[in-house]
């Protein structure tokens, strides 16, 4: 059972305070985590296509949808022919960091800890909050782009072609292996039901603003206020 410390902020299995430097790295999902929006939806705005593609998106991240690269597919081929101005309009007008996040990414860096992005969202968004944040490490699916538009297809990589829930798990299992450190040295930084293999992976699971699924299994949970409000339990 979770036990409340502060107004919206639960810990479970953890006695705080706990501390940063203890850890070596962590892993960031990015839509409605590092940042505000889920992109897809955003983009389907610009497709007239928001309400039907944000009902599978909420689905999916409430764990209702259990196959999370068919219910990407689904949604990604009603954005067939979205022209990648919309993308950056999505970028420019609507992403933000959510409240927080740069000063508890900061405090990561600084305690030594390597940051990875891994995001069943897109590179268009991903790379850029990688380079704004400074994260050493990001993986996300590519859009196929063709003349100016959205394809509604995935560009296959050569480790697949779509970060679902399991390649979120094996990612951070990977960095965590190349690093010499083991998993229990990894913390997750998550919001939806995709999110949990990689939580559940790690030695310390923070959940984000997070769907009720995400939040019963969590050891963090911050459900007010900002990222920064994981300081209060790891101490650098």
């Amino acid at each position: 059972m979770a036990t409340e410390i502060e107004p919206g902020l639960f810990v479970r299995g953890v006695q705080p305070p706990l501390r940063l430097a203890d850890y070596k790295l962590v892993a960031f999902d990015m839509d409605s985590t590092l940042i505000n929006i889920e992109c897809i939806d955003e983009i389907a705005e610009a497709a007239g296509r928001k309400a039907e593609v944000a009902a599978i998106t909420e689905a999916a991240m409430r764990g209702e949808i259990s196959d999370y690269g068919e219910s990407l597919r689904r949604r990604l081929a009603l954005l067939r022919g979205v022209p990648v101005a919309a993308l950056e309009a999505v970028y420019t007008r609507h992403l933000q960091l959510n409240p927080g996040v740069e000063t508890f990414v900061r405090a990561c860096q600084a305690a030594g800890l390597k940051t990875l992005l891994i995001s069943g969202g897109f590179t268009y968004f991903s790379e850029r909050i990688r380079s704004r944040l400074g994260l050493d490490f990001a993986r996300a699916n590519m859009l196929e782009i063709v003349h100016g538009c959205l394809t509604g297809a995935l560009v296959p990589r050569p480790w697949g072609e779509v970060v679902d829930g399991a390649e979120k798990r094996r990612v951070l299992l990977e960095v965590a292996e190349l690093m010499g450190i083991e998993p229990a040295q990894a913390i997750a930084v998550g919001d939806g039901a995709n999110d949990l293999p990689m939580m559940a992976a790690a030695g310390l699971s923070i959940a984000y603003h997070p769907k009720p699924a995400v939040r019963e299994l969590a050891m963090l949970a911050i459900v007010e206020g900002g990222m920064d409000r994981a300081l209060r339990v790891l101490r650098s």
